[in-house]
């Protein structure tokens, strides 16, 4: 058994303000995948340019934000949200959802191109690859927590847990920081490095981490007020994560079907001036 660290999750203390290491987490999902970003439009052959990377990053952060809290509170919480609605203001109690995230995303991209007069997958294309930044940094903020911990094991690197019981448990929230955060950033990064047909990236994106976030749910605790929603072993994050291989895989055949170019060699980009 490995021993906790049993980090303090308020990283900064100034009188009344108390900095956590979780919202720090997503300062450093964000800075990475602006950084990483820049990085990339400033290469020829992307449609974007780097100037435009600081607007697309805001406009997917209040994405996440917003639609990772409503996400939590729809898919998790939703007799809470019924009753009591003013709670989904409440995000010092913690509560937020990847895949009301993604939803929270999308719409913040759907929005961005209409503005940008861009294709709504060139830019899902553009930012795939960014993601696996912000999802590694979640989840290492959710182990520094002590939450989203795994069942019980008696494997060596299991750990206890200060919420999670005397007993040590499978310390999945760093399984998924490793698949979701390294291993996806890896695949996306060296498939989206050459040019790809619109919506390949995207699909890619989903296929990998829908596949990811089903097998780690197996040796994941659900979350206690859903349990199991069938058959002792079909929870919530799976239900979700399902359909996003069924889409992405479809989207995969479609994009190589169609074959439609968004980085022919030497485009031009999409410059300031059309802002």
């Amino acid at each position: 058994m490995l021993t906790y660290p049993n980090i303090d999750p308020v990283a900064l203390s100034l009188g009344p303000l108390k900095v956590h290491w979780y919202g720090l987490m997503y300062l450093v999902g964000f800075v990475g995948a602006w950084a990483l970003g820049r990085y990339r439009a400033a290469k020829p052959d992307w449609p974007l340019s780097p100037l435009l990377v600081d607007d697309l990053i805001f406009y997917g952060a209040l994405g996440v934000i917003l639609g990772g809290r409503i996400g939590y509170m729809v898919f998790y919480q939703a007799p809470e949200l019924i009753h009591h609605p003013l709670t989904i203001f409440q995000v010092w109690d913690g509560g937020m959802s990847f895949h009301g995230g993604l939803i929270g995303v999308m719409t913040a991209m759907a929005l961005f191109a209409r503005k940008y007069k861009l294709h709504f997958f060139t830019l899902m294309d553009f930012i795939a690859p960014l993601v696996p930044i912000g999802l590694f940094a979640g989840r290492i903020g959710n182990f520094i927590n002590g939450e989203l911990w795994g069942k019980v094991t008696t494997l060596p690197w299991g750990m206890v847990f200060p919420t999670g019981g005397p007993l040590p448990r499978q310390p999945s929230m760093l399984y998924e920081a490793f698949a979701e955060g390294i291993l996806l950033f890896l695949i996306l990064f060296f498939f989206s490095m050459k040019p790809r047909p619109r919506m390949a990236v995207s699909a890619v994106f989903l296929i990998f981490y829908g596949t990811f976030r089903f097998l780690v749910e197996f040796v994941r605790e659900p979350d206690p007020q859903l349990g199991y929603l069938w058959g002792g072993w079909l929870t919530m994050g799976q239900v979700l994560s399902f359909p996003m291989v069924l889409i992405g895989l479809a989207m995969l055949w479609y994009a190589y079907h169609k074959h439609i170019m968004d980085r022919p060699l030497n485009a031009p980009t999409v410059s300031e001036k059309n802002k």
